[in-house]
């Protein structure tokens, strides 16, 4: 077969050079688009470094609740504790992330953080520490979580562009479920070594790397920002009258409520699954842990890779099936590894749909409402953790910890055929919204 002149040769008569392969650093920015920003970089680094260390405390506190009572309902009560200030506080700290600069707040709350942090690590290594203790600090680190996590969601949005922001929600979400992998193993072996005592005091320390990468962060100012001296409760009521209006929205806050009481809750079970059911020490614990990490960062992964590739809808959806009959199945398993291995495929779905659905609320949010309307998100999600730490302890106590997972998995299977059946009246009415916004 002849090939044409203008492809065997150039304008000089010589052969064309073929196309140089895109280089390596190129194929990451083209998967990680958010990465070609310095400030997302810096953060980057630095809250991975701070998240391993969130979850050290996360595991050893959960460990350590459990021996010193023994019963998986204290175990979901301490968990509830520390979720419990989002469910009351997230409006208000959406308000001060809409009025104030963002980086500042961060740098305020992260600080605080470590101070508790380092306190409740100094008490336990004492031999002081209660129930009653642990209970209280995790509140207090529950109450700076309400203002942290909507000023670290807006915060994206300065960091990176409008573009690129998609990416940036899914590398978040990465970010936190990377550490979900390292930490949990660490922390095993962590207290094996130095006891749950000294893995608080090592997150508290860990709280230096993301003070450091926001200091080192430069942003321009938001070019909008609310009245200053509106009153808190008039912003608070915009966000929500906002939030409902917008049908997208409105859904995914709706269904992300079902899915924080019902699916998210058998997270704080786990120390009792490794203990009761497999009959391992912390170590193992951290393992499962671990498993679901390592599938929610595959998951994550997956949205940044796949942006505009997949329909939002079909990979919320396709993610949730996919997590509440992995979870059933976890609940079904006899061998740890087997255990795992469903947990590995629950955090893929789970953590696909998540990501997807907050990139898709900060695409579609006016940047004048970004901070209350994602602190409502963030409410729903976080705040509502309580109410399944709640239920799981207590069914679990009563009728087994089996038992108490798999209910949750089916109710969650109920609610995304639910939405999956009402799609097209959602699009529909997200026309019409977009329609008369026009």
């Amino acid at each position: 077969m002849n090939v044409p002149a203008e492809d065997s040769a150039s304008d000089d008569g010589n052969p064309a050079a073929e196309p140089v392969p895109p280089s390596m650093k190129e194929k990451v920015l083209s998967a990680f688009p958010a990465f070609r920003s310095r400030n997302f970089r810096l953060y980057f680094i630095g809250q991975i470094v701070s998240m391993i260390g969130t979850w050290l405390q996360m595991v050893a506190q959960g460990w350590l609740v459990l021996e010193m009572t023994g019963s998986a309902f204290w175990v979901g009560v301490t968990a509830a504790a520390s979720s419990l200030p989002t469910l009351f506080l997230s409006l208000f700290g959406g308000v001060i992330v809409d009025r104030y600069n963002r980086k500042t707040i961060l740098l305020w709350t992260q600080s605080a953080s470590m101070m508790l942090a380092l306190v409740l690590g100094a008490v336990t290594l004492s031999g002081t520490v209660t129930l009653a203790v642990i209970m209280v600090m995790a509140f207090l680190l529950g109450c700076v979580a309400a203002v942290a996590t909507p000023a670290i969601q807006a915060f994206l949005s300065e960091m990176v562009e409008r573009s690129e922001l998609h990416s940036a929600v899914a590398l978040n979400a990465a970010i936190f479920n990377a550490s979900r992998v390292i930490g949990p193993a660490i922390a095993g072996l962590m207290i094996a070594w130095i006891g749950t005592g000294g893995a608080f005091m090592v997150n508290g320390l860990s709280y230096l790397a993301v003070i450091a990468a926001l200091l080192a962060i430069r942003t321009a100012p938001p070019l909008t920002k609310p009245e200053a001296h509106q009153p808190p409760l008039q912003s608070i009521r915009e966000g929500i009258v906002y939030t409902w209006e917008h049908p997208v929205i409105r859904t995914i806050v709706l269904f992300v409520s079902v899915v924080s009481i019902f699916g998210w809750s058998f997270m704080s079970m786990l120390p009792v699954v490794a203990k009761q059911t497999f009959g391992m020490g912390s170590d193992g614990m951290g393992y499962l842990f671990s498993a679901f990490g390592l599938g929610s960062l595959s998951g994550t992964v997956l949205v940044s890779m796949s942006s505009g590739k997949i329909r939002s809808s079909m990979m919320v959806i396709g993610g949730i099936l996919t997590f509440s009959i992995a979870l059933g199945a976890f609940t079904f398993a006899t061998d740890e590894r087997i255990a795992m291995g469903f947990l590995f495929i629950a955090g893929i779905g789970m953590l696909s749909a998540f990501a997807t659905m907050t990139a898709t609320v900060q695409r579609l949010v006016e940047d004048r409402y970004r901070g209350r309307v994602m602190s409502i998100y963030l409410m729903v999600l976080m705040g509502f953790m309580p109410l399944g730490n709640l239920q799981v302890g207590f069914l679990s106590e009563h009728f087994g910890t089996a038992l108490a997972i798999r209910i949750g998995s089916v109710v969650v299977l109920l609610a995304t055929l639910f939405l999956f059946s009402y799609r097209k009246d959602i699009q529909s009415a997200w026309n019409d919204y977009r329609a008369a916004g026009a």
